[in-house]
């Protein structure tokens, strides 16, 4: 049964034959293995051109900022996972990643929807009030533990303004900043899902792609938190805490 309309049978990611592996036009053994950095390779994947060094040292910078931020959501998902079932790593990693949605972790994919927005409509103000009228939070802004400023963010923010690349999507984030205490009636720090959609874009990375970049760096944390899981087991730890917390007010 055919769903939607596909007219175009091809693929241009990846093919091979006997003696050759191609990926994006390039020749997987003679070009990419031993000759490209996996950041890079990442970038080709997903763009199917390679990154400029200014390209490869933000993802890498992104990358780096979103992997760990300790016991959060989705860590605890993949630890408890695990600790319940050794033999399905595989499905612990995935427990993890299925946690990363529009509140925690993806919602740098909803910020850099919600830059979009600001930048084709013009008026920062009126898109936070829209937002604020259907009761959603202001995606990229404020943070329960960093509520005097993101140092994530910040820094990021900072070498896109040494490196000379901000461009219309850092100036929406910022234009959202300045609305916020009329609009809201109080400022809010750029958080690092803020900060990450306003970079990645401004260097040419695809929105579609975004909440990509969360979930990659997400899978080397969960791979680490995993591996210590095998050696230092807290899974259950966290169980036990989680049900303690918790008070029965059933009948």
């Amino acid at each position: 049964m055919r769903i939607g309309k596909q007219d175009a049978p091809f693929t241009a990611i990846c093919t091979s034959d006997a003696h050759s592996i191609t990926v994006r036009g390039q020749d997987l053994t003679g070009q990419i293995i031993g000759n490209t950095d996996f950041t890079s390779y990442f970038w080709l994947l997903v763009t199917g051109q390679m990154p400029t060094e200014t390209q490869k040292f933000f993802a890498n910078a992104v990358l780096c900022a979103i992997a760990e931020h300790g016991l959060v959501p989705s860590v605890v998902a993949a630890r408890m996972t695990y600790a319940a079932a050794p033999e399905a790593f595989h499905g612990a990693v995935a427990a993890g990643l299925l946690g990363c949605g529009s509140v925690v972790l993806g919602s740098a994919e909803v910020a850099g929807r919600f830059l979009a927005q600001v930048i084709a409509s013009g008026d920062a103000a009126s898109e936070v009030r829209a937002l604020r009228a259907e009761k959603k939070a202001i995606p990229g802004f404020g943070h329960p533990q960093h509520s005097e400023g993101d140092p994530r963010a910040n820094l990021l923010l900072r070498l896109a303004a040494e490196h000379g690349i901000a461009g219309p999507h850092i100036a929406a984030l910022h234009s959202i900043q300045a609305a916020l205490p009329e609009t809201i009636g109080r400022s809010l720090p750029i958080n690092v899902n803020g900060a990450i959609p306003a970079v990645m874009l401004d260097v040419g990375f695809p929105l579609a792609a975004l909440k990509g970049i969360s979930l990659l760096a997400r899978t080397a944390s969960l791979i680490g938190h995993l591996q210590e899981e095998t050696t230092r087991p807290i899974g259950f730890i966290m169980s036990g805490a989680a049900a303690a917390a918790i008070s029965y007010d059933g009948a």
